[in-house]
């Protein structure tokens, strides 16, 4: 998130805050596609975490790229901590260890998300590379112990840090050591985000499998394929997961609303301030909890935006929808995961298909599944089939939801070629994580040039 919203109309009830996230339900014509990624920085040289402060520090290439770019600055008690495009909405943000993360820009189609990750990939390296600073390719920092890790002066990620070892065990893992790729995208009307939120959530595993890439933490090799995912099993179970309400009959905005008005909250803003709410629920904030501690302080609908914010189920609802299972990686699987989940979503033949493959898993095969896919991968199993196999249908129902789409850029290209990570994977069947355990063990001497991020190749078709 780039930063917290204050917007400051007063919540009359309930149905106000159902109302939110019912306007964001767009026609066709006007759905969009927001990516959002995060890489892992690191010296390049001696394969040290990037601080905030100092010579060479993640201050620096901030302040560079505000240089460059000419972006609103966001800044927390007046150190920046973003970018803000003004003109096409994009963002770019840290996360608590450092992680730098770009929040695309709403696009119309998956050729001018290339473009946008291209121009954003060449500006960071041009400013990044004087700095002798590098990025990791994959979904978790694989060497730096937690107290090795920097902290970014963000706020509302010291009340996070204080209170996730109260809810879970790996909570200061996932937000100071991972790194995802996630899509946002839209929704026409409650029946189309209910079937869209239905058939992600099942999904979500195989996603998470397709998409390994975090073999490593401390140092060594974990066991798993997906640390990142295993990691999320563990961080907060009240605001994450698979939320299996969403199967029941006549789900809809207003059984999500109920769900995150239970929720604890993290915090409430006034200004620049964050005061610690994380011992009350959104709920008893509407019941007049937190005003003997800030007088005066009414609930408003910023504050119904940013708790929205702080939840983080496998698909996360808010004026749209939220695909949050995938680890990040190099550029061209950055780009298939935006690809994989706009082909199942934005095509309603592929979607009924979708819906078709998945109907019938219970509650209990679609948690198993979650449980298993961190570790096995493309060997997890559902319903008798491995996620390699039902991998392959799925992919394949994308690929025919592009085709439909028809969007083509100034080649005649469609949409489909951002796919080829996934056919690459699913041909060889083994995910990057078990290509990388396989060229180097527990010996990561090399991993840092081997992963650093680049641009891609040649876009001239673009």
């Amino acid at each position: 998130m780039a930063r917290d919203t204050s917007d400051t109309t007063p919540i009359s009830s309930t149905a106000d805050l159902v109302e939110r996230i019912a306007g964001g339900c767009k026609p066709r014509e006007r759905w969009r596609i927001g990516t959002e990624h995060e890489k892992v920085g690191f010296r390049k040289f001696s394969h040290a975490p990037v601080p905030y402060e100092g010579s060479g520090g993640i201050r620096q290439l901030l302040e560079g790229m505000e240089g460059l770019l000419g972006w609103e600055p966001i800044a927390d008690h007046g150190r920046p901590i973003g970018l803000l495009d003004p003109t096409q909405g994009g963002a770019i943000s840290l996360e608590p260890g450092g992680q730098f993360e770009l929040s695309g820009a709403p696009l119309s189609n998956l050729h001018q998300t290339a473009t946008e990750l291209q121009a954003h990939m060449m500006q960071v390296l041009e400013i990044a590379t004087p700095l002798k600073i590098g990025f990791l390719a994959l979904g978790a920092s694989p060497i730096w112990t937690l107290p090795e890790t920097p902290v970014m002066p963000k706020s509302r990620y010291a009340i996070m840090s204080d209170y996730m070892p109260t809810v879970g065990t790996r909570g200061l893992d996932m937000m100071f050591r991972t790194a995802t790729v996630q899509v946002n995208l839209d929704f026409a009307s409650e029946a189309d985000m209910r079937r869209k939120m239905q058939v992600s959530i099942a999904l979500q595993p195989i996603a998470t499998a397709l998409f390994a890439n975090s073999p490593y933490l401390n140092g060594r090799a974990t066991g798993r394929l997906s640390e990142r995912s295993e990691i999320w099993r563990d961080t907060d179970n009240a605001r994450a997961g698979m939320i299996p309400f969403v199967f029941e009959e006549g789900f809809g905005f207003e059984r999500y609303v109920e769900w995150a008005l239970d929720v604890p909250m993290y915090f409430i803003k006034r200004g620049d301030t964050y005061h610690r709410a994380t011992d009350i629920t959104f709920r008893q904030f509407l019941a007049g909890a937190f005003r003997n501690r800030l007088p005066g302080v009414e609930p408003t609908i910023g504050d119904w935006d940013n708790h929205l914010g702080t939840l983080f189920p496998e698909v996360r609802m808010k004026r749209y929808l939220e695909m949050r299972g995938a680890d990040s990686g190099s550029t061209d699987h950055i780009l298939a995961l935006p690809a994989f989940w706009v082909g199942l979503l934005y095509d309603q033949a592929s979607l009924d298909a979708a819906w078709d493959l998945i109907k019938g898993w219970s509650a209990e095969e679609r948690q198993r599944l979650r449980d298993d896919v961190p570790t096995l991968a493309l060997r997890a199993e559902i319903g008798g089939r491995t996620v390699r196999d039902i991998g392959r249908e799925v992919v394949a129902l994308s690929r025919a939801g592009l085709a439909r789409r028809a969007r083509l850029n100034r080649c005649g290209q469609d949409e489909t070629q951002y796919l080829r990570p996934l056919d690459i994977i699913l041909d060889r069947g083994k995910t990057e994580a078990e290509v990388l355990l396989e060229k180097f063990g527990d010996n990561l001497d090399g991993i840092f040039c081997a992963l650093d991020m680049q641009p891609m190749g040649d876009l001239g078709c673009l």
